[in-house]
Formats: structure tokens, C-alpha cells, sequence
């Protein structure tokens, strides 16, 4: 049986979901400014619910549909957030999501994690391109888009309904050209510029 792989950065752990982190994720991701900004949460976030949703995502990994991640710190192990990629197999690509819980906002975890999990994606899963949105009153999500390299492609407006309210979404993607360009030039040329 095939496992999640875990992905270090210099800050975080990325591994599977394990049934003691329902606490933590309900928690976190029950938080109001939370749950507003991700479509498919409800709030409250209700009991249970964590548990449900940490069980779906081996059955979703086996099916090959979507790899989920726990972001949690590398220095405590503490349960942070999530992030993981829907993947299209047939398509090569895949969508990608985060959110960590409101303690840990403005730190650059989410720049941290989406990097990896970028990374991770063409690399190993040998994706060509990778999308994400955000509803567009949640700027600080975008800015971690532009920060891994994805560029702006559209906004759609009024495309999902959260909570009895039409949202309009901001598209940005990057292909694995992009990816290894972005990548390159991020690369200091000679030892002055480092």
C-alpha cells in the first residue's frame, strides 16, 4: 500500500493527517476568518466533521485524485493547517488549496508549505501545470500565489456561492516551464550576489 510522503522545508513538516490532529484542525479550521475564506468549509465547524474529512482524504489519495497534507511546525510538531492538490491525471495538472489556522497568519508558512507542494508536484508527480484561486477579498492568499511563481490568468466573477453570498475568484496558474524559469532566476548567478 502506497503512503503520503512526508515534505520538509526549512520551517515545516508536511506529512499525512492522522485522527489525533481532528482536534487541532476542527479548532483551527472552525475559526470564523478561517472558514469564510476556503468554498468548501462550513462553520460552524462541527463534531465530527474533522474526523470525516481526515478518513476521505486515504480514500482520495488510493484513487489517486488528491494528495492532503497537515502543515505542522519542524520545531514542536504542532498542527498548523493544511494544504493539498486535487490532481487530473488524464490532464497532468492539479489545483492546489492551503489555510492555516489565524495564530499562525503573516508568518510565511503558506509561502512555505505551497512552495514545496509546487515543487513536490513537478517533480514527482511530473504535473504540467498547476492552478489555484481566491475569493478576492482575501489578497494575503494571492500574494502567496505570486510568491511561488504562479501568474494572475483571470477573475471569474460572482463563480462561487459561500454562504448565501456570490464571491468573485481571482485565477492564477503556473506551468512547469514557468516553474523551472522562476526557479532559475531565483538561483544567485556568482558568489556577489548571494
Amino acid at each position: 500500500m502506497r503512503s503520503i510522503p512526508t515534505l520538509e522545508t526549512e520551517r515545516l513538516i508536511l506529512r499525512s493527517y492522522t485522527l489525533e490532529d481532528a482536534p487541532d484542525l476542527q479548532r483551527l479550521i472552525g475559526e470564523y476568518d478561517v472558514s469564510s475564506t476556503l468554498p468548501g468549509v462550513p462553520h460552524p465547524y462541527e463534531d465530527g466533521m474533522a474526523e470525516e474529512w481526515i478518513r476521505s482524504c486515504s480514500d482520495k489519495f488510493e484513487k489517486d485524485e488528491a494528495l492532503h497534507f497537515a502543515i505542522t511546525l519542524r520545531t514542536d510538531r504542532n498542527f498548523i493547517g493544511g494544504i493539498g492538490i486535487k490532481l487530473d491525471r488524464k490532464n497532468e495538472r492539479g489545483e492546489i488549496g492551503y489555510w492555516v489556522g489565524k495564530p499562525h497568519w503573516s508568518r510565511g508558512y503558506c509561502t512555505e508549505a505551497a512552495r514545496a507542494l509546487v515543487t513536490y508536484s513537478f517533480e514527482a508527480l511530473k504535473l504540467n501545470r498547476i492552478h489555484a484561486y481566491y475569493f478576492t477579498r482575501n489578497a494575503a492568499s494571492g500574494r502567496v500565489m505570486e510568491k511561488i511563481g504562479m501568474r494572475y490568468e483571470g477573475c471569474f466573477r460572482q463563480h462561487v456561492k459561500k454562504w448565501d453570498n456570490f464571491e468573485d475568484i481571482m485565477v492564477y496558474g503556473i506551468l512547469k516551464s514557468d516553474f523551472d524559469q522562476f526557479n532559475a532566476d531565483a538561483v544567485p548567478r556568482d558568489i556577489n550576489e548571494i
